[in-house]
């Protein structure tokens, strides 16, 4: 499985649909290539995704699922998923159903695999030993495998002989020719032993990689080496082989997978829940060393699998920028229809205690208002909380907030309190924007005010903030959260009936000689 390696910063992709012997080129090579275990051309594409259940589903595992999804559906072929716990250890049911979950929340459904059953079961390497045994038996019955009955001494003693001699640490094949006669003397003492592959001293492997080309290795540096045990169990690369042959695999696509250190501890469930989208995420991995040739970086799901194509996989690494996947979600988040949108951060400022429902059309507002400040779900969070809080003492006594303190704010309160004493305000107010904007023009003509001058100090009075969404929808929203009782207790919500109370008590000569004039004030809320 591709996993998150620290310290380096570069992703390969690395396909290989070729293949010479299948099993002599596993277990050397395992972290640099793959190989498939099928050798007819015409063969229908048949890929997996064979994730081990140690853990959660890490960002780099998903990326080689959602390339393996890609080229499946791409190609009309089938993605198989399969479950690798031979590490009977550290392999978990639980990692293992978070890792389905993972998959089913990024919308990469399997065609065969756990849960959806298939006709190369089963699907869990555990629930296959047999299989492996079975294969390891017919192996050595046709001379391609031999019993090796060195002790751990002796191969470390091979190891050694070879650092000195400055060889490859391979096994020397002192068991590749031993008589019957003397397997048999070994297996009547009981002597344990383990299965080895004999690979040919001389020649190369080469293999044509779709992404990289013909590469090729010398076989003198692989050496005879171990498919089971000596306790019976076979090694995790025997498995894998026998697995992709007896399924039928027709490409195997894995990955190296070199993020920044920074993370290294990312996980797609931890994802999830920091707010970000699926659809996002599977866009923004797809880029992750792939491109349609174009400008384009927004992709739907179905497009990525009607423009996707192995050869347009680069070679050179991919940086993971959590910067841009930010970005990108926003981009997704603001595509939505605005019925699911509405549903979608409804239900979450419900959850998180801001609001006491999650639908209806304060809620449908809120969302078209604040929309464009939100890239992640969890971001919501903050822009309904900004919309409802008044730090109108912060804004006054800063830096920023004194030219308009300055620019008779004082004088501009005080009409404004009279129109909501005569109940002229709020009347503008029921009637929506239309009567929004027909009272603020009045409003200002009163006080020979348009533009910037008229509606930073108004934001400023009614808002507590010097910058902000739309102040008219933001403050026909204020208006009704405040009578239809929506916001919750503990949301720090500031009323406009409670913001003019503070505006009525606030001490602006103080202000003008920049003295803390607003304790009493500040005292007005809920």
């Amino acid at each position: 499985m591709a996993a998150l390696v620290a310290g380096t910063p570069w992703m390969r992709i690395r396909v290989i649909p070729e293949l010479a012997p299948p099993l002599i080129f596993r277990r050397h090579f395992r972290r640099n290539f793959s190989v498939r275990a099928s050798v007819d051309s015409n063969a229908p594409v048949r890929v997996r995704f064979a994730p081990s259940p140690t853990g959660n589903l890490h960002v780099g595992g998903a990326r080689t699922a959602l390339f393996n999804y890609l080229f499946a559906r791409s190609k009309g072929g089938k993605f198989v998923l399969r479950i690798e716990d031979t590490d009977l250890e550290r392999s978990t049911r639980e990692s293992e159903e978070a890792v389905l979950r993972d998959l089913a929340w990024l919308g990469l459904d399997w065609d065969e695999g756990p849960g959806v059953g298939g006709d190369y079961g089963p699907y869990r390497q555990s629930e296959r030993n047999s299989m492996y045994k079975q294969y390891a038996e017919k192996l050595l019955e046709s001379g391609q495998v031999y019993r090796c009955f060195c002790s751990n001494e002796e191969l470390e003693k091979m190891k050694e002989i070879a650092e000195l001699k400055k060889l490859p640490p391979v096994y020397s094949g002192k068991w590749a020719t031993a008589t019957d006669e003397k397997v048999q003397e070994e297996l009547s003492k009981g002597t344990p032993y383990t299965y080895r592959f004999r690979v040919p001293k001389e020649g190369s492997l080469k293999i044509n990689d779709l992404i990289r080309g013909k590469v090729s290795w010398k076989l003198d540096t692989l050496g005879d080496f171990v498919i089971m045990r000596s306790n019976g169990q076979p090694v995790y690369n025997f498995c894998v082989t026998v697995d992709d042959a007896t399924m039928a695999i027709s490409h195997v696509i894995r990955a190296e997978e070199h993020l920044p250190n920074t993370l290294r501890q990312a996980l797609i469930y931890k994802y999830r829940d920091m707010g970000y989208l699926p659809q996002a995420m599977v866009n923004y991995l797809a880029l992750l060393g792939w491109g349609d040739g174009t400008e384009n970086e927004f992709f739907t799901i179905d497009q990525l699998v009607e423009k996707f194509s192995i050869g347009r996989v680069n070679k050179s690494g991919a940086v993971f920028d959590s910067t841009k996947l930010r970005w990108m979600n926003g981009q997704h988040l603001r595509a939505l229809p605005s019925e699911e949108l509405s549903k979608l951060i409804g239900e979450r400022w419900n959850s998180t205690g801001l609001l006491t429902e999650s639908e209806g059309p304060f809620i449908d507002e809120a969302v078209q208002l604040l929309k464009d400040g939100i890239d992640l779900v969890t971001d919501s969070d903050t822009a309904l909380s900004n919309l409802l809080s008044y730090p109108l003492r912060d804004t006054l006594t800063s830096s920023e907030g004194k030219p308009a303190v300055e620019d008779k704010l004082s004088e501009i309160s005080a009409s404004l309190l009279a129109a909501y004493d005569s109940g002229e305000l709020f009347g503008a107010l029921e009637e929506g924007h239309a009567g929004w904007q027909k009272w603020v023009k009045g409003f200002g003509k009163t006080l020979k005010r348009k533009g910037k001058s008229l509606f930073m100090p108004l934001r400023v009075l009614l808002t507590g903030k010097l910058h902000g969404p739309d102040m008219g929808s933001s403050v026909i929203l204020i208006y009704k959260a405040g009578n239809h009782g929506i916001v919750a207790p503990q949301a720090g919500f500031v009323t406009l009936k409670e913001r003019f109370e503070m505006l009525r008590q606030l001490d602006w000569e103080a202000l003008k000689q920049d003295h803390p004039a607003l304790e009493s004030a500040a005292s007005v809320s809920n």
